[in-house]
């Protein structure tokens, strides 16, 4: 621990202009997502989710993009999980995906709402039939006893609903999507001077800034 402070990577890979980049958040962020992809960057929808509760202490978890829907970023979750308490109690939150071998990031911050049940139940029944009967398992973020809890209530689920086609949705289960008000595109470059474009809406219009690294 004592050497991190000698920790150095030189940044090199690209640029970042605002004269080259989509003048649409959205479509900017769909061409460095599916460069990632195309890279084999491992899980490159993942990103980090800030959210803050009623108590104003932030709390952040890693989850996953599920789709980029009627100009929201979607994800899913259970709704009683901390995450989903706090969203509903403050829906102002941030986002953030890290591709250290492409040598970017991108910020995002907006607000989140709950997606249709409707989506969501389509989205639910499109899982494993294991992740769906996870689902109906886990009282996330809950304390619980022990992990046999957990593989007892998975073996009396797989039997409520053994011969069933399509399980059912858990009513806590769903999904958000975060309509964006800031997104923030960084491009690591040498000597600490990165490029960082920011995308913030003003009247409904998007103006993008340079920002100093």
């Amino acid at each position: 621990m004592n050497e991190l402070h000698a920790l150095r990577t030189e940044y090199a890979k690209a640029s970042l202009d605002i004269s080259s980049v989509n003048t649409d958040p959205f479509l900017q962020f769909e061409k460095w997502l599916t460069e990632a992809i195309n890279a084999g960057v491992k899980e490159a929808n993942a990103m980090c989710l800030a959210s803050v509760g009623e108590d104003g202490r932030p709390s952040q978890r890693i989850v996953l993009l599920k789709g980029v829907e009627d100009k929201k970023f979607v994800f899913y979750t259970n709704y009683q999980s901390r995450k989903g308490t706090q969203l509903d109690a403050n829906p102002i939150c941030a986002l953030n995906f890290f591709w250290p071998d492409l040598e970017r990031q991108i910020r995002i911050e907006g607000i989140v709402n709950r997606i249709s049940v409707e989506k969501s139940t389509e989205y639910f029944q499109s899982r494993p039939r294991s992740s769906q009967l996870g689902a109906w398992v886990s009282p996330q973020s809950s304390p619980i006893k022990d992990r046999q809890l957990l593989e007892d209530r998975f073996a009396e689920m797989e039997k409520k609903f053994d011969g069933v086609e399509k399980l059912p949705k858990p009513q806590q289960w769903g999904g958000y999507g975060v309509e964006p008000i800031l997104v923030e595109f960084w491009q690591g470059r040498p000597s600490r001077l990165h490029d960082r474009l920011e995308y913030v809406k003003v009247d409904n219009e998007w103006k993008i800034n340079r920002l100093a690294p």
